[in-house]
């Protein structure tokens, strides 16, 4: 599939801008989704080429977790092997769903998670009551949870960092180095399904995947100053945005019945 310059440089800002927000307060999903359907790319390519981006930033955020030694791999080894698995489950899910479901559904979904997002509890460096046992909860939510980001996406890395805080009562810094090394093997997973299918627009895919790495390195910077306060109403506010302009296109079954009201 060509890819016209103009949409190029537009989808690779988004992805600069989707780093950045990344680093700061997670979420850069919301935005390069949505901006892969009005760019007017075939559902399964923009989720496809959204992966492999969404994967390089994962990876390379383990990466340098692990080099200051913040992996814990003993424990997190089997948990990553299932998080693998159910990306892969729902990546091979999403290919068999027809192209009109995903156009009429991603939207909707795409405000659901915004909404998580604004209204998701605030975790603090405190520890807090385990209320799941670690084997129920490796088995069960691990796996859940690989296959949304299979199959959707959008604020894995989130859930998972929630997940390992309120379920499993850890602190607020071990739950987010587990969140990012199970975040990057569910991205790994649905990647490898993605890769062989030939959905993934490759010349988009790497331009994008060099500015969301960028954006990133930018975020991270700025962390510091602005903080997620600031940052994450922007992005809610942008996804839904989008998410209305999606709604909003000519033939999406949901804007023309709002229309009539």
């Amino acid at each position: 599939m060509e890819i016209e310059v103009s949409i190029l440089l537009v989808l690779a800002s988004v992805a600069l801008l989707a780093g950045f927000f990344d680093a700061i307060a997670g979420g850069g999903g919301l935005l390069t989704l949505p901006a892969f359907f009005i760019a007017g790319i075939d559902p399964l390519s923009a989720m496809a080429t959204n992966k492999f981006q969404a994967s390089s930033a994962s990876v390379s955020a383990v990466w340098a977790f692990a080099r200051k030694r913040m992996i814990q791999w003993k424990v997190g080894r089997p948990m990553a092997i299932l998080s693998f698995t159910g990306g892969v489950a729902g990546a091979l899910s999403i290919s068999m769903i027809d192209k009109a479901i995903l156009e009429l559904t991603v939207p909707i979904l795409l405000i659901a998670v915004a909404s998580y997002f604004a209204f998701s509890p605030k975790l603090d460096v405190r520890d807090r009551k385990q209320r799941m046992p670690s084997l129920s909860f490796t088995l069960v939510i691990i796996p859940i949870i690989g296959f949304y980001d299979g199959i959707f996406g959008p604020g894995t890395g989130s859930f998972f960092m929630v997940a390992f805080s309120l379920l499993l009562g850890q602190q607020l810094m071990q739950a987010i180095c587990n969140s990012k090394l199970l975040n990057a093997s569910c991205n790994l997973g649905a990647l490898s399904v993605f890769a062989f299918s030939g959905a993934i627009i490759w010349p988009l895919a790497l331009v994008m995947a060099f500015c969301a790495i960028l954006g990133a390195q930018l975020g991270a910077r700025c962390a510091l100053y602005f903080g997620p306060g600031l940052i994450r109403p922007l992005l809610i506010t942008v996804c839904c945005l989008m998410s209305l302009r999606l709604l909003f296109n000519d033939g999406h079954a949901v804007g023309e019945w709002l229309r009539q009201f």
